[in-house]
């Protein structure tokens, strides 16, 4: 059995959060009204904002109400499912900005030990290397890790900040390339769980934060399959993973 498996055994998923340090961050996440307010990535990085809280009684809002209640009854696969009669780009905005915050949020716990020094190439093991590249450059920059998450998180809030990309008026549409805009912002969120797992696991597991990491990337897989969101080739650095938390017992 390699490293992550062991983990995975050792470290299952778990109902009970509240044995984990992370306890209390995981209650300012996925569960908690107040999930979408500024919060710091770390003392000596930037402050990126959450997309300012949705306004009540938008549709918008009332999805993410109800992607709320769904995860609070514990059923991960329910909870990515499209409600019925809504529409499928609001659901994808509603849950790109969630699992935006929801990344953001779980890297910051790791931001001291992912340093230029320790991490001087974003990457996912051995065989998986990644250049940031957002049109600035004509060719992918190689960058440290931090920086390169800095950089996309950077890209990602400008996005959801864009009112013509991501609308939050009523009747206002979405762009004709909206999913291939989320598929993008999905493909590169994953490349920060495949870090953290690849690079910082002992970290995260010294933290007792393994339960949270691994319900947190059960609930993205399941929506990125749902949804037909990344490439199966492009989560291949964490393929020992996904299969393990997609058992029914897991």
């Amino acid at each position: 059995m390699n490293f992550l498996g062991g983990l995975l055994k050792i470290f299952p998923l778990s109902s009970d959060q509240k044995s984990s340090k992370l306890g209390k961050t995981h209650q300012n996440g996925i569960n908690n009204p107040d999930y979408n307010v500024k919060y710091q990535i770390s003392p000596n990085k930037k402050t990126f904002k959450g997309k300012k809280p949705l306004i009540e009684g938008t549709k918008q809002y009332q999805l993410q109400q109800y992607a709320k209640a769904t995860l609070g009854s514990g059923n991960l696969r329910l909870a990515v499912v499209l409600p019925d009669g809504e529409d499928l780009n609001e659901w994808l905005a509603v849950n790109t900005y969630d699992f935006f915050n929801q990344i953001n949020m779980l890297y910051s716990t790791i931001t001291e030990f992912c340093t230029p020094q320790q991490c001087p190439i974003m990457s996912a093991g051995s065989s998986h290397e990644y250049h940031w590249s957002d049109g600035a450059h004509k060719k992918p920059v190689k960058l440290s890790a931090p920086a390169y998450v800095d950089r996309l998180m950077q890209w990602i809030q400008n996005q959801l900040d864009d009112e013509s990309i991501f609308p939050i008026k009523i009747g206002d549409p979405f762009p004709r390339n909206f999913r291939e805009i989320v598929r993008t912002i999905f493909k590169r969120l994953f490349r920060v769980y495949a870090h953290i797992y690849l690079s910082h696991m002992s970290a995260v597991v010294a933290l007792e934060e393994t339960p949270h990491l691994n319900t947190s990337l059960k609930h993205f897989i399941l929506f990125v399959q749902e949804f037909a969101l990344i490439d199966q080739q492009e989560m291949q650095p964490l393929s020992t993973v996904i299969e393990a938390l997609m058992k029914p017992d897991s």
